[in-house]
């Protein structure tokens, strides 16, 4: 073989092994989910309907849903009726922190389990204005706490991750999204499309099934290590970023960086 050739093999085989390497890197960042059980079964523990509604009503009664009491949460879903799509993955999230915490997979202090509790906060504030507000709330609170991993490739996703939906391009004051539970995919007549667990409109809670195609970005957090949400004590009282998409519009592009991806 030629001296020319000779280096024309070892700078393919050089290039195809730094591919394969990056590949592997790419896939090992998300590592499959250790608590995605825990949380289907907290779903399969929620009520069905109860109808949806974004109101003020919604809202206090989602308050009066859970509390704190003698070192336990409390939560009793059906008291958030009727719900939204935020509320209601928020109440599965705090269960399944119960779950862990009565199989003694989980150790959190009293402050940080009061930080958990509703009660009225802005977007942006404390850990439930973070999932509550518009954006990337849940996603920029795992990054922001480390509580696990984001992506946004499909291929990736399992059933139990919890999942942002965007219906259109927009981020921000005048995004249309919705917060739910993916569940997995499905075909419908040759189409693809997403399983979801939530409070949907109209009926409230429940699954529900969407095409492939209407989403238009989707933001995955994967929860994987819970005991972080002690780091809310140090964190600022207010995530800057998230209270400012009340009223400014972000971009996708901005979203993914403000959540590590």
């Amino acid at each position: 073989m030629s001296p020319v050739l000779n280096t024309k093999l070892a700078r393919t085989v050089l290039a195809l092994a730094l591919l394969f390497s990056a590949q592997k890197t790419i896939f090992a960042q998300i590592a499959p989910g250790r608590f995605n059980d825990v949380i289907l079964e907290q779903i399969r523990q929620m009520p069905q309907g109860g109808r949806y509604s974004a109101s003020r009503v919604a809202t206090i009664r989602l308050q009066s849903a859970a509390h704190f009491e003698s070192g336990k949460f409390f939560v009793l879903p059906d008291e958030a009726s009727p719900s939204y799509c935020s509320g209601a993955t928020y109440l599965v999230f705090m269960k399944t922190i119960e779950a862990l915490r009565a199989r003694g997979a989980l150790h959190l202090d009293y402050a940080t389990l009061e930080s958990l509790m509703i009660r009225g906060q802005r977007d942006g504030e404390g850990i439930w204005g973070r999932w509550n507000a518009n954006g990337p709330g849940t996603a920029r609170l795992f990054h922001e706490m480390d509580l696990g991993q984001n992506f946004d490739d499909f291929a990736e996703a399992q059933p139990g991750d919890f999942m942002k939906i965007f219906w259109s391009p927009e981020v921000g004051r005048s995004e249309h999204g919705h917060s739910v539970i993916y569940l997995g995919m499905e075909k419908k007549l040759g189409l693809d499309y997403v399983r979801f667990w939530s409070s949907n409109i109209p009926t409230g809670y429940g699954e529900k099934s969407v095409p492939r195609a209407k989403i238009v970005h989707a933001i995955f957090s994967r929860l994987d290590s819970p005991a972080n949400l002690s780091r809310a004590q140090n964190a600022p009282a207010v995530d800057k970023y998230l209270a400012s998409l009340l009223g400014a519009r972000s971009s996708y592009e901005e979203a993914r960086a403000k959540c590590g991806m």
